[in-house]
């Protein structure tokens, strides 16, 4: 499985292309702004996009799909219903930072804890990681050691929880649980930054070197 990275737009999102090269099959996880360039890729490189993958519904993660739908017309879009009120609500998403935005074309499909996702010979385990947002989930692919992990962690960071429907907390047992239980050699992509590993962020990250191995020491 390639994983190729596109960053772009007011908030230095990172859209993810996720390749199976024996079958030329992809998924898009969290078309942003720079949706067009995985496009452009998706096309020289003659892929079949089977779906959209969504982390959350965060203006950031999602303002490119009609991009994406212009050029993939029946391609289903995926997202956790806990973030489906979010999703609808991009336009007012938007001018909470004196933005404007488009609705963008309605989810197809809904994603669950434990679920497979499956393109050609490839797969995406789905694991629920509220706490950025209501319904956020990250994709692992425990066959190559790698997750994308949207807003849930960075490189030295945390999602932020200020935002409507965030929760602390939440978020911090979201990583203990569902991040910090990976193998350390996991490879994380997140949603903006550079990728890291979660060995490097179980020692290094002063949001989680408190909670190693998910206890307080």
């Amino acid at each position: 499985m390639k994983i190729h990275t596109f960053t772009g737009g007011d908030f230095g999102e990172n859209t993810y292309l996720v390749v199976c090269p024996d079958t030329a099959r992809a998924v898009l996880v969290d078309p942003g702004a720079a949706a067009p360039a995985a496009l452009r890729r998706l096309d020289e490189e003659g892929l079949r996009l089977d779906a959209i993958l969504l982390t959350h519904a965060h203006l950031d993660h999602v303002e490119g799909i009609g991009a994406v739908r212009a050029a993939w017309p029946e391609v289903p879009i995926w997202l956790h219903p806990a973030d489906y009120e979010m999703y609808m609500a991009i336009p007012q998403q938007a001018a909470m930072f004196g933005l404007e935005a488009p609705p963008q074309p309605p989810p197809t499909h809904e994603l669950e804890h434990g679920q497979r996702f499956t393109f050609g010979g490839c797969a995406l385990d789905v694991r629920f990681t509220p706490g950025h947002s209501p319904g956020h989930v990250i994709f692992v692919s425990p066959e190559t050691g790698a997750a994308l992990v949207g807003d849930v962690v960075f490189m030295g960071s945390i999602g932020r929880t200020d935002l409507p429907g965030g929760n602390f907390q939440t978020l911090m047992n979201s990583i203990r649980t569902q991040v910090l239980a990976l193998p350390d050699a996991t490879v994380l992509h997140p949603g903006h930054g550079p990728a890291t590993t979660v060995g490097h962020e179980r020692v290094g990250n002063p949001f989680l070197v408190p909670h190693y191995g998910g206890e307080l020491v």
